[in-house]
């Protein structure tokens, strides 16, 4: 090939021309070639449409190298995986209008459906778009409906506006407003920053594995749900999913539990629709208030949510302010008290804490016009006004003062704060700083105006409630489809927002327990400095900044949770791995998940029936909690199992830190709550079981198939190939199953007797063979192998399908006994059914191909199991009542006959069933010692058996007897003389044409009779069966055959007209007739027949009488013949010995021991 050849760009073409050889390239036809080319400008890059194969000069500067986006449209209800547009191979839906016409590529044209041309491929990876899965509103809608729809927006958002925004959004809000402050009080600012640190590094290690996932390939709108599904399975990632679903929905209650919080304590107190009579109903007038409030707040925002959930990503980045602008209140107010501390004075009587709603001033009496009057306070421990009134003891003995609720950071109050003041319910809030008196009756003290610890706090509890603070770290990942280069910015816009938000905790946990005094730390609803906000009496400029920002806060993510969970609900149910979540997978028209948010709602409203903020935080922690754990496990295995496509472009992670996080989360869900974690994996497991029992099947290159695989590997390199121990030996069974022409399972019961008799233990390969090549057969054999897996399912068999084409059945079987199985887990017994209408059968390979099939296990050392009348079988659904299983055991076949009957009665249909056991006594048999002896030996087999031994006298051969055999050996001839004649005819025939064309070149005659000639010829030799056919006996055949070696070529030819032919046709037949019928009626049967005959009939006298009436019989099965000329009597012998019997197994041991006395 000395040429060089050069790509050259021709209008309306691609061409490739020799250079200096041929002047004119090879031209496609434009009007003819939508794929190859078009008739304007297919040289260049601008005006080229989609789909169209372009080419890039490699000179070209101006040539700009297309950005690749993700398209993930919503996929139709239905369908099972959400449909990817995916340009890579089989991905010819879209491709059928762009058939390829062009030549230059002609080799490769039958290729072009399945695989596509890498122009083609490179075009629409450059057409790749990432569209985020959200709902369109109603005029939107509209708008679409018109003749052009909108151009699609390529998305543009970055790291800082896409990912680190929303992430300190969903991270930052009610647990830092509400509860911080009161943690770190509790828990002291030591035990404080270990919650904080530990949850931190929860998330942050969960980053780091969500950041390897995230950007290993493209992810879809979806989330989390759509990383953990697709790395660790539909299972795991169902219920991981809607875990994470239950979360995110207990997370909307907490968020409108603490807006309504906000709302009656802080805002609007004189709201409350119940009011508390008594001190002892306070706790449950405030609870039915939250209830009844947030009732209405839930629906409220739900109506939002349904009519415009666009408002709401809009108002999104004003709750975000709100957050940002609490937080710098915050800083500011720090800052400050370092020169000003504010006046936030909290009254205390001896060491405890007063709650200031009903008094002015925090003293006993005081003096006016120098006259001592009492003040509301003595009112409200004494029984009257008047100085002479009785008052409580400890208001007697302690004295009244005043201290700075919020001293400052200068004042040293950190020191004091350091360490933890857990307490039970009830316990009064008190400072270890204040002399105190004791009192001698406190049983009045519930009616006493102190401050009280509402709940039993101790340190596994405040890490519950302090977990939901962290959540969040999701968010980025879930808006993937609105980045501009989303594998660089979730890395490092989620771990900055991790930071950030740690940084900000830690340090708020610190200048907390610097600044503010630890009664008023502990003081969880401020009721110590009038009902503010303990957090906020520390903002600058007001502490409205804070009520208000925290109010918002709140609003903005309830709305948030009460948006993304329908979605979350609608992606699972659209997935089709849950069925009975189907219905949330429909919506209105504009996608918008109807059902789904009215779930939703019904979910939030349980965690506002609750009504308890610190009640349902540690519910919503177990569900993200498990949700986190999956993350770190999925990362963990991907990495572990090096699988090929596991490239991730975030580099920063290893297996050692995805374990680490996921035994840290493990460890927070039962630190936090240990009934909590037992159920919330309860649940997971639950769903996990119903999606592996009812799920779909999907295929969606998980990690956990990958470890299965290696898992299998494994064992199967450990499992030796040596037969196992006979105390481990069980039969696995190769079942060798028929199908119809229209490839529908011919006998099913042969699959439940499989089940009956395996119960889902060791390994089932179900095989099937078809006739023809695979070339030609490819899709039966699809759908052969589609119907018997749907067989082995409604059957429940558990194993694997194996369908074989082969050039004739008799081979397919064979190669199917060799090599079914891999390594060690190969079959040991062949299931398969009687050829029931073998004796009606035209072909005699049917019976043949059962014969050698026979042979071919003996010879492998396979047991076989032979069933006859299968379709009478019991199905899985029977149940059958008293009744036996007889084993007539006549010859040992290494105990098959013994363990087959205590498998099936492990089953539930033979349960009922008792087994009884026959053998055979000849004359010589002492049958009272055999039967003693046989007790004995199922006695140390460990199995209950009725024993009977039956005596077989060697009688006289009977007329009927040998009859029979007589009759089976005058078919058995016929049969052979009809095959015979069959055969000579063809070969007759063959020898005409082959001695006519021979002569024909041998004699050169004229043109004339060479046609006559080869006329005859063609005649005789195309249409069989109607020319006239000769039909010889071997001996004339023979003398033909010597005559013409001895005449040489010179003999003259003879020429057969059509009448010489017919009439030598039918002289023979009647000859040949005649001849069978006089040699048929002289026959005498073979001895040896007899003999075997006999033992058939004597045998099945026996059987039949004892045993007629059993739902299953099995027996011994005799093994074929040596000389293959007796296989058609052996099946006789077969059919005489089972005559009368409904259900038989016949058992055919494997040549090995597979029961055992022995421990």
């Amino acid at each position: 090939m000395g040429e060089r050849f050069v790509v050259v760009p021709v209008d309306g073409g691609v061409g490739v021309a020799g250079e200096g050889e041929h002047s004119d390239a090879v031209v496609a036809d434009p009007a003819t070639d939508p794929g190859g080319g078009s008739s304007s400008s297919a040289g260049t890059v601008e005006g080229k449409e989609t789909g169209e194969d372009s080419v890039f000069e490699a000179h070209d500067p101006n040539v700009v190298v297309p950005i690749l986006k993700y398209n993930r449209e919503p996929n139709k209800y239905g369908d099972g995986v959400p449909k990817e547009n995916s340009p890579f191979i089989n991905n010819t839906d879209n491709d059928k209008g762009n058939s390829y016409d062009g030549t230059n590529m002609a080799l490769f044209e039958e290729e072009m459906d399945s695989n596509p041309m890498v122009s083609s491929l490179l075009n629409k990876l450059a057409n790749y778009t990432n569209l985020t899965q959200g709902a369109q509103e109603h005029e939107e809608a509209d708008d679409d409906e018109g003749p052009k729809k909108k151009a699609v927006k390529s998305p543009q958002m970055g790291t800082f506006m896409g990912v680190y925004l929303p992430c300190l959004q969903n991270i930052l809000g009610v647990i830092l407003f509400l509860r911080l402050t009161w943690i770190v009080g509790t828990a002291g600012i030591l035990e404080s920053l270990a919650i904080v640190c530990l949850c931190c590094s929860c998330t942050m290690l969960t980053a780091i594995s969500m950041s390897a996932i995230a950007t290993n390939g493209v992810v879809p709108a979806g989330g989390s749900y759509y990383m953990i599904s697709r790395s660790l399975g539909p299972e795991f990632g169902g219920a991981v999913g809607l875990c994470f679903y239950l979360g995110t929905t207990f997370a909307g209650s907490m968020y409108i539990l603490g807006t309504i919080e906000i709302l009656l304590t802080y805002i609007v107190p004189k709201a409350a629709i119940f009011v508390a009579e008594k001190k002892e109903d306070e706790v449950d007038a405030l609870l039915n208030n939250m209830r009844v409030y947030g009732t209405c707040c839930l629906a409220l925002m739900a109506i939002v949510v349904f009519v415009g959930v666009k408002y709401v990503n809009k108002l999104a980045l004003v709750f975000l302010a709100c957050v940002i602008l609490s937080i710098l209140a915050i800083y500011a107010g720090v800052i400050k008290t370092i020169f000003e501390p504010p006046d936030f004075p909290v009254c205390m009587l001896g060491n405890r804490t007063l709650q200031n709603h009903n008094f002015d001033k925090c003293l006993k009496t005081e003096d006016i016009d120098n006259v001592t009057v009492t003040t509301k306070l003595w009112e409200l421990f004494c029984d009257g006004p008047g100085l002479n009134a009785t008052c409580n003891d400890y208001f007697d003995n302690n004295n009244v003062t005043l201290i700075q609720g919020i001293p400052g950071l200068k004042s040293g109050v950190i020191s004091e704060n350091m360490w933890s003041e857990y307490g039970p319910l009830g316990m009064k809030v008190e400072s270890k700083m204040l002399p105190s008196n004791p009192e001698g009756d406190s049983s009045r003290d519930i009616y006493m105006p102190y401050v009280f610890n509402d709940i039993t706090s101790f340190f596994t509890l405040l890490v519950g409630i302090y977990f939901p603070s962290v959540t969040g770290i999701m968010a980025g990942s879930n808006r993937s489809g609105d980045l501009r280069d989303a594998q660089k910015s979730i890395p490092i816009g989620t771990i900055l927002a991790i930071a950030t938000t740690s940084f900000i905790y830690v340090t708020c946990v610190v200048l907390f327990g610097a600044c503010i005094e630890g009664v008023l730390l502990r003081d969880k609803f401020g009721d110590s400095v009038k009902g503010n906000l303990v957090i906020g009496t520390l903002s600058w400029p007001s502490p409205w900044v804070i009520v208000i920002g925290s109010f918002f806060s709140c609003c903005g993510a309830g709305l948030q949770s009460l948006t993304g969970a329908p979605r979350l609900l609608q992606a699972i149910a659209r997935d089709g791995i849950v069925p009975f979540l189907q219905v949330f997978g429909h919506g209105k028209a504009n996608g918008e998940p109807t059902w789904a948010l009215l779930l939703t709602a019904g979910i939030c409203e349980i965690g506002i029936l609750i009504a308890s903020l610190d009640a349902v935080a540690p519910i919503l922690s177990m569900f993200f909690l498990m949700c986190y754990l999956f993350v770190n496990l999925a990362c963990a295995v991907q990495t572990l199992l090096r699988t090929p496509n596991w490239r991730p472009r975030f580099k920063y992670y290893h297996w050692a830190l995805s374990f680490l996080g996921m035994s840290l989360c493990l460890a927070l869900m039962f630190i936090s709550s240990w009934y909590y974690a037992i159920v919330a994996m309860a649940i997971a497991s639950c769903i996990y079981k119903y999606i592996e029992y009812r799920g779909a099947e999907k295929e969606w290159g998980d990690g956990i198939r990958g470890l299965s695989l290696n898992a299998a590997r494994y064992a199967l390199i450990r499992l030796e190939e040596a037969p196992p121990h006979t105390k481990n030996w069980r039969p696995q069974v190769l079942v060798l199953l028929n199908v119809d022409s229209d490839q529908g399972v011919k006998h099913p019961r042969l699959l439940s007797f499989t089940t009956q008799l395996k119960a889902g233990k060791g390994l089932t390969i179900v095989g099937n063979v078809l006739e023809g090549t695979y070339l030609t057969k490819d899709a039966e054999a699809k759908r052969a192998e589609q119907n018997i897996k749907s067989s082995m399912s409604a059957e429940r068999t558990k194993g694997f399908c194996h369908v074989v084409v082969s050039s004739n059945l008799r081979d397919g079987f064979s190669h199917l006994i060799q090599s079914a199985g891999l390594g060690g887990m190969k079959h040991n017994t062949v299931l398969m059914a009687w050829p029931g209408t073998w004796r009606q059968s035209n072909d005699p390979q049917s019976w043949k191909n059962f014969i050698e099939t026979v042979r071919e296990t003996t010879a492998t050392h396979h047991a076989l199991l032979v069933a006859k009348n299968v379709d009478s079988f019991p199905t899985n659904q029977d149940r059958l009542g008293e009744g036996t299983i007889d084993v007539w055991w006549v010859v040992h076949d290494g105990g098959m006959l013994m363990l087959l009957p205590f498998l099936l009665r492990q089953h539930k249909v033979w349960r009922k069933c008792k087994m009884r056991i026959f053998t055979v006594a000849q004359m010589d048999d002492n049958s009272i010692q055999m039967k003693k002896d046989l007790q004995m030996f199922l006695y140390h087999l460990r199995l209950d058996a009725e024993v009977e031994v039956v005596e077989m006298h060697d009688n006289d051969i009977s007329a009927f007897t040998y009859e029979k055999t007589l009759v089976m050996e005058q078919r058995s001839q016929m049969l052979k003389q009809m095959q015979l004649s069959r055969t000579e005819r063809e070969r007759e025939i063959q020898s005409i044409t082959d001695e006519s064309r021979s002569s024909i070149r041998r004699k050169n005659q004229d043109a004339a009779q060479g046609t006559n000639l080869s006329r005859q010829s063609s005649q005789l030799g195309d249409n069989r069966e109607d020319e006239a056919q000769l039909i010889h006996d071997r001996n004339t055949a023979s003398h033909a055959v010597n005559d013409k070696a001895e005449t040489g070529p010179d003999r003259v030819h003879m020429t057969w007209t059509k009448d010489k032919l017919f009439t030598e046709r039918n002289r023979n037949r009647e000859c040949n007739a005649n001849v069978a019928a006089r040699d048929l009626f002289n026959m005498k049967p073979n001895q040896s027949n007899v003999r075997r005959m006999h033992t058939a009939v004597k045998l099945n006298e026996v059987v039949v009488n004892k045993s007629q009436g059993a739902h299953l019989v099995l027996l011994n099965m005799p093994g074929p013949p040596k000389n293959r000329g007796g296989d058609e009597n052996y099946m006789e012998f077969l059919e005489v010995l089972l005559e009368g019997l409904n259900r038989v197994l016949l058992v055919r041991g494997g040549g090995r021991e597979v029961i055992t006395i022995y421990s």
